[in-house]
């Protein structure tokens, strides 16, 4: 009969098993590391694109309110909330600046342009790739809103 000490058998890892896993784990973190490090410009592209779908939000809200105050005429002004004077051209908004006094677009992330009808984000590597262009509506189209964020 066999000894029992000689049929115990040792579990566990050996020191180069754990060495490799500690090696995999890092080759792993390496090639992950670059896809979290701008993480900002993630941010900024999401935060232009809200800005985006509050422009579109915004204008059925001004069109809504135009329609119901049969308002949907070449040019038009609203009190929208308490805003008062807020022009419109067929029933939508007229520029992004009656936008942006609708949106109450405030903070220190976008700035708007009045001449070009531009939103921008003012964190961006160039404002001119990381914004949102509004071109108002005509008596045969609907407002386009073109977005750009190459260089956000």
């Amino acid at each position: 009969m066999k000894q029992l000490s000689s049929m115990k058998q040792q579990s566990g890892f050996t020191l180069i098993e754990l060495v490799m896993v500690i090696v995999i784990l890092g080759i792993l973190a390496a090639t992950a590391l670059p896809k979290f490090v701008d993480l900002g410009k993630d941010a900024r592209v999401s935060a232009i694109k809200a800005v985006e779908g509050s422009m579109r939000a915004t204008n059925s809200i001004i069109y809504a309110k135009a329609s119901v105050g049969n308002q949907v005429g070449a040019t038009g002004t609203l009190t929208i909330n308490g805003t008062s004077g807020v022009t419109t051209v067929y029933g939508f908004a007229g520029t992004v600046a009656q936008l942006v006094k609708v949106m109450d677009l405030t903070g220190t992330d976008f700035d708007s342009t009045t001449t070009t009808n531009v939103i921008f984000h003012k964190g961006a590597t160039t404002n001119a790739s990381c914004r949102v262009t509004y071109t108002p509506a005509t008596s045969t189209t609907a407002p386009i809103y073109t977005l750009s964020t190459g260089g956000c």
